[in-house]
């Protein structure tokens, strides 16, 4: 059953009043990534849009424990609605880049339909955030601008805020972790922001710029809790609806949930047929319990590296518009993580953060649950070269480039170079090596060397494997 939604008047405000400042308790982290400005993109200005369909109606998706069955999708578009996104679009004209949609021709054969990336790793700042972050502090009165607006961020949400503020001439705080890289610090700063360091976390960091704005007057920029920000987020949505009109699966990485939530509105409201599907990282998944209970839920202790979806509670405003109008909500692997930020490297030739490659994640998780043509959402690129390097080490390993394995051998002269000889017609190139001759559990004529070698890929781990085995070696993986 679906409701009749009648379209608002064209570039209507609907007013939009700011949500309370959370309490300390419930307060949901900020994003964690950042970097300086990218210089590609794909022009500036906002595109058109597809017309509403007939009748601008909405179905909401029915699911276990979500929306009753039935349910109207005017509930969630009750505080935000696609005029909202559009004048959003219209306010974000000469800021932020319509940026490109590019094709994978891996993934679309993974798929066996289109896939395209959504490139918001090469927005303004490296991430979608400067969208939501202009918007609302352009719906700011002169009063509040006068005061100035505070953030509180590792990364993304930082320098969106601090170049949004430039940009419109407010004075910017940013509070970030005392532990945030050095770049992004910079970064922040170069785009106009005082930068204070507070806390080891970002929620220690989150307190102390809800107190300052408490204390000062200045206006609090939550990262995703507001329908301005979930409008700006949600013009992404209208751009891929016009560079991609034939879309059937838009999928996006979840954190608080704004981007998620603004693109749904947008997406919903012109094209109810397109499914939605969220990600999460598995270590940090909040929406499927808050889902299951019908209202946000805090998880304790999220992990994941990929900090920029590392969110413990879904934000109050995007959550019910989530729970209405995205269509599922999956959550990935480490694994998975790594192995997309690699596969994003090295096929599509484009650097994205972790939380940026979780759709791809996703679409490499399970490649047959995604109806093409697919379009997904790399959110941002803003990610620490120490990070990068750890993790492309991983994401290597986890795609079978990297074998570690112990074998035990004759200790003799000569001994280890004709192993090292076996790898070498394997094509098998050694990184490292530990040859030890001093253990207990070892006979006194034997030794242990442990291996890491970069290899080709899974088969090629098994190849080698199998030949150190037929040579005779006692091979301990």
């Amino acid at each position: 059953m679906s409701a009749k939604v009648p379209p608002p008047a064209p570039e209507q405000r609907l007013p939009m009043s700011d949500p309370p400042l959370p309490a300390a308790a419930e307060t949901a982290p900020a994003d964690a990534e950042g970097d300086a400005e990218r210089g590609a993109g794909g022009g500036t200005g906002g595109g058109a849009e597809p017309d509403p369909p007939a009748g601008d109606s909405v179905a909401a998706t029915a699911q276990p424990g979500r929306s009753p069955e039935g349910a109207s999708v005017s509930s969630a578009l009750s505080a935000l609605t696609l005029d909202d996104v559009r004048h959003a679009q219209k306010t974000l004209s000469g800021v932020s880049r319509v940026t490109a949609l590019e094709g994978s021709r891996y993934l679309s054969g993974l798929v066996g339909a289109p896939v395209h990336l959504k490139c918001e790793n090469l927005q303004r700042t490296g991430s979608f955030k400067v969208r939501g972050a202009y918007v609302r502090i352009a719906g700011l009165t002169e009063r509040e601008r006068a005061a100035g607006v505070v953030a509180a961020s590792a990364g993304n949400h930082a320098q969106g805020v601090a170049l949004a503020a430039s940009l419109l001439g407010v004075r910017s705080t940013v509070f970030m972790p005392e532990g945030a890289p050095l770049p992004k610090v910079a970064a922040t700063r170069e785009y106009g922001a005082e930068v204070r360091l507070h806390g080891q976390i970002v929620d220690e960091t989150m307190r102390a710029a809800q107190a300052y704005a408490r204390e000062t007057g200045a206006v609090f920029i939550h990262p995703f809790d507001h329908p301005d920000v979930v409008a700006g987020q949600g013009t992404v949505g209208l751009e891929i609806l016009e560079q991609c009109p034939e879309v059937r699966t838009v999928v996006v990485g979840i954190g608080g949930g704004g981007l998620a939530a603004g693109i749904a509105v947008a997406v919903k409201a012109l094209r109810p047929d397109v499914r939605i599907v969220g990600v999460q990282a598995a270590g940090a998944a909040a929406y499927p319990p808050s889902l299951a209970a019908g209202h946000p839920v805090s998880i304790q202790a999220p992990v994941t590296m990929a900090d920029g979806i590392k969110v413990g509670r879904p934000g109050d405003v995007p959550f019910k518009i989530i729970n209405d109008l995205v269509d599922d909500v999956v959550t990935v692997t480490e694994d998975d993580l790594s192995s997309a930020l690699l596969l994003c490297l090295e096929r599509a030739k484009l650097v994205v953060e972790p939380a940026g490659a979780s759709p791809v994640a996703a679409l490499l998780a399970a490649p047959d649950s995604f109806e093409g043509p697919v379009v997904a959402v790399l959110s941002g690129g803003n990610v620490d070269p120490l990070l990068m390097q750890r993790i492309l080490r991983h994401g290597m390993a986890a795609a079978g480039r990297y074998l570690s394995l112990r074998l035990r051998l004759t200790d003799r002269p000569g001994a280890l170079a004709a192993l090292l000889e076996v790898l070498s017609e394997l094509d098998a190139n050694v990184l490292d090596v530990s040859h030890v001759r001093t253990d207990p559990r070892l006979r006194l004529t034997e030794a242990e060397v442990e291996l890491h070698l970069e290899t080709k890929g899974p088969e090629h781990c098994t190849e080698v494997g199998e030949a150190l085995r037929n040579a005779g070696y006692l091979v301990i993986l």
